[in-house]
């Protein structure tokens, strides 16, 4: 079993941003994108670093890599704790992809596709798919001319993966199901829909062994604040429960009570009661009782 959780990202850098094992992240990339965007090799653009680690080089943890046939650039990050407004997050990593491809004298016809590819802890798209795929198309004809074809960005919300070893059908959910189940994969004895997969068999074997000593330190801080910060959007999440519950009890009753106020004010327009009377008895502002008139 997998002693090293994959989805903290101390340990998903190493794992997937370490120069000796490019050929996993190229395995990941490629599951994720279509055909036409797939990498045979790449050039890491900020390989993990344990020294530029401890000076503070490196707080985003997430990948940068360059597609070394094509010159496309993909940025890929494992973000457990919830954000909502990750969406503007990830729109701002897209562009540091763009923007770091400019060099002085560089004209902009040579900037290439950046893809962004989003591993997220917690459900963030409204829809049941687990793996969503955005683009630019023209709104008018609701085609993808590709006139804007260097921009595309992924989602892959774990949360919303659910399929059992037996319903494994592609790349993508082998690495899914690597993420989300590492802790129940012995590499002596895995499924069948996985055990093919050379790629997924390194990592298993890779993720327990990554880390010598100071490195197991960082990576047990990293477990135990990410989960603090899972605890604490929990309880945020129960509180606002609650109190929306509170909240909505109290505006059914006022909600209820304004309903039943309207309904004796019409009954006294009927009897020919002036505004003013109907307002004090029934509390409705003037202007409301006009309009009811």
């Amino acid at each position: 079993m997998c002693r090293i959780n994959p989805r903290v990202d101390f340990a998903f850098k190493k794992l997937f941003g370490s120069e000796e094992n490019k050929d996993l992240l190229i395995s990941l990339i490629n599951a994720i994108v279509t055909e036409e965007d797939t990498v045979e090799d790449v050039e890491l653009k900020n390989p993990y670093n344990l020294a530029d680690y401890q000076a503070g080089k490196m707080s985003i943890l997430d990948i940068k890599a360059k597609n070394k046939k094509t010159g496309k650039w993909y940025n890929i990050e494992m973000q457990v704790g919830e954000d909502l407004y990750f969406d503007k997050r990830a729109i701002y990593y897209w562009s540091k992809l763009v923007t770091e491809q400019l060099s002085e004298g560089m004209m902009f016809k040579e900037l290439k596709k950046a893809i962004s590819i989003n591993i997220l802890g917690f459900n963030f798209i409204d829809d049941a798919h687990y793996h969503s795929r955005y683009r630019i198309m023209n709104s008018s004809t609701k085609k993808d001319d590709k006139l804007h074809n260097i921009f595309e960005l992924h989602y892959i919300e774990l949360r919303k993966f659910s399929k059992d070893f037996s319903e494994i059908t592609d790349a993508l959910d082998r690495w899914i199901t690597f993420l989300t189940r590492a802790h129940e994969l012995d590499k002596k004895r895995l499924p069948k829909e996985i055990e093919s997969d050379t790629a997924i068999k390194k990592a298993i074997e890779a993720v327990d062994r990554m880390f010598d000593e100071e490195e197991r330190g960082i990576y047990e801080v990293r477990l135990q604040a990410q989960a603090e910060v899972e605890s604490r959007v929990a309880s945020a999440l129960e509180k606002g429960l609650a109190e929306g519950q509170a909240r909505g009890r109290a505006e059914g009753r006022v909600e209820g009570e304004h309903a039943k106020a309207i309904e004796i004010a019409k009954s006294m327009l009927k009897k020919g009661i002036d505004n003013e009377t109907i307002s004090e008895i029934t509390g409705l502002p003037a202007e409301e009782i006009k309009k009811l008139r």
